[in-house]
């Protein structure tokens, strides 16, 4: 892969590579395990994603928080063991392509199929992510079809927010969709979201914008071709059995996912393909 003057491969204390990108428009960090972006900062700005101070980037576990790329399951699966929201966050990616111009650099990732567990994936198909940087942040999740047979599956672009308080965060946008929560509804969302208390909902016919309102500032979240999205914060007692997260940082970030689930998981045709698309800004 041909490097760009403001991009370059580093490595974590623990070892792990990423690509490192420092331009005009913005700063951040893409790993290469997990294709997983953990730091976008618009210049003069404050960053978008949240990652724990607990973090300690290990290989072969996923990092708790930025993107984390949830495929080709959303969650727990049916069979016992199986990995929790899919493979691709663990797996180590391969860096494809750098692009950048005056306006924006593209950096492209693609998941090596070969070294799948065919018991986890017996399709054949494509994976790839691209991170499109500028003074926002676009990320696309294209899944290709290479077989001959139709295949289905689910997935999430699992971001994670900053907020400095979360009980004076509300997310705007959701109202009118329809939500799963903890196993039971699907209710009706009828108010703007704040957080009292461990919130996990599940929406579907969700409209394709919302609106992040935090004391820093008001953050867009767009999605393409998601009818779905996940809302998330573990709340007080969750956070003392997450690992990699401190007990009270619950208090200081939330997840809005970009997503396909549900009824809204998606089927691919034999040669098709599909690209799950979120694109987040400060708007301030």
């Amino acid at each position: 892969m041909k490097l760009s003057p403001s991009v370059s491969i580093e490595q974590s204390e623990t070892g792990l590579e990423f690509i490192k990108v420092a331009s005009a428009k913005c700063d951040a960090k893409i790993f290469l395990q997990g294709g997983q972006i953990t730091q976008f900062t618009p210049k003069n700005n404050e960053p978008l994603i949240w990652v724990s101070q607990d973090e300690t980037y290990q290989e072969g576990a996923s990092i708790r928080g930025g993107i984390p790329v949830c495929w080709p399951w959303f969650g727990t699966h049916a069979n016992d063991g199986w990995p929790a929201h899919g493979f691709a966050r663990t797996s180590v990616w391969q860096a494809d392509e750098v692009h950048e111009s005056d306006e924006q650099i593209t950096v492209s990732l693609k998941l090596p199929m070969k070294l799948v567990n065919t018991t986890y994936w017996p399709h054949q198909s494509a994976l790839k992510v691209e991170f499109i940087l500028s003074d926002k942040l676009q990320v696309r999740l294209t899944t290709t079809n290479l077989g001959n047979t139709p295949f289905s599956f689910t997935q999430a672009l699992h971001t994670y927010f900053p907020t400095s308080d979360i009980t004076n965060t509300h997310v705007d946008g959701l109202q009118g969709a329809q939500y799963i929560e903890f196993s039971e509804g699907p209710f009706v969302q009828n108010d703007v979201v704040s957080f009292e208390r461990e919130t996990d909902m599940v929406y579907t016919q969700a409209s394709a914008v919302q609106i992040i309102n935090t004391p820093e500032g008001v953050i867009n979240v767009s999605r393409e071709n998601s009818n779905s999205c996940v809302l998330w914060n573990p709340w007080i007692e969750k956070s003392k059995r997450l690992s990699n997260f401190a007990d009270d940082e619950y208090k200081t970030m939330l997840c809005l996912e970009a997503a396909n689930v549900l009824t809204d998981k998606v089927t691919l045709e034999p040669k098709q393909n599909h690209t799950l698309v979120t694109t987040i800004s400060w708007a301030n």
